[in-house]
């Protein structure tokens, strides 16, 4: 079954003892995605915040991934179970919620879907909302294994640099890839990882959805090495590095990562960088 699942696949099975839909939004204005619905949410969604709660507090960065005991103890408040069918959404599109899908993958959970067009396409097809969350009826069992190989930390980018069988891909726009135009968050340097790719992830997005299966095969075939032997993701902090890596994951592709400070960790640093 594809990581993507439409709104009507969605609805028809709502009523699944198992589906547990949550509500993966996030503050930031990711640059290209339509404004957000602040108001509305999917009837029964439960919500996943990787801003505050799914995510290390004691790191300076936004939403970087908790350590294992963190991730469980929280899944386990939202009701979590080993079983449980879940669904990913959140209030723009498909921006935001590949990133909590990838989360979920890292923990060891196969159950995981990704709303394609999220609250926007749900609306547009006239689904039920509703204003509040839902609360879950009580903890669930949630004991996932954390897989350290899905993000990465700037360590081991750094060491990759050299290797040529390591391809890094760089979510953002070629604007901000090539050091044009300042960057979105304050204090950064601009520029890329040196030997980065650029692959702006509007490129697998048909406006707020992602573009098919058999869309996506070109673009990222012509993308990504075929003589790599692993493939880092990046971007400005980790999230829309998620939506170029679910379309590789989509195509086919294996050994993916994502580098989970990203820009927002390496502009501020003194490792080197390229631009243009």
């Amino acid at each position: 079954m594809s990581p993507i699942v439409s709104c009507s696949w969605l609805y028809q099975n709502r009523f699944d003892p198992r589906l547990v839909i949550l509500d993966a939004s996030i503050e930031f204005q990711i640059p290209a995605a339509p404004e957000k619905d602040t108001t509305n949410v999917i009837a029964g969604a439960r919500r996943f915040d990787y801003d505050h709660v799914f995510c290390d507090p004691d790191n300076p960065l936004p939403h970087m991934m908790p350590d294992e005991v963190r991730f469980n103890q929280q899944a386990k408040a939202l009701g979590l179970n080993q079983d449980s069918l879940i669904v990913v959404y959140d209030n723009c599109g498909t921006f935001a919620s590949p990133r909590a899908w990838w989360m979920l993958k890292a923990m060891g959970h196969q159950e995981v879907y990704v709303l394609n067009g999220g609250l926007t396409e749900w609306k547009k097809q006239n689904m039920p909302l509703s204003q509040t969350y839902e609360a879950p009826a009580a903890p669930g069992n949630f004991s996932g294994r954390l897989d350290q190989t899905y993000f990465v930390n700037t360590d081991y980018v750094l060491q990759q640099i050299s290797d040529q069988s390591s391809q890094t891909l760089d979510a953002r726009s070629f604007e901000r890839f090539a050091g044009q135009i300042p960057e979105p968050r304050e204090g950064l340097r601009s520029g890329h990882i040196p030997g980065a790719t650029n692959f702006p992830f509007v490129q697998v997005m048909d406006q707020h959805c992602f573009k098919s299966a058999e869309s996506l095969k070109p673009v990222v075939s012509s993308v990504l090495s075929d003589h790599a032997s692993e493939y880092i993701f990046s971007c400005g902090s980790g999230v829309t590095a998620c939506i170029i890596l679910l379309a590789a994951y989509i195509c086919g592709y294996d050994r993916l990562s994502v580098y989970d400070g990203s820009w927002t960790e390496w502009g501020q640093s003194q490792h080197p960088l390229e631009t243009a």
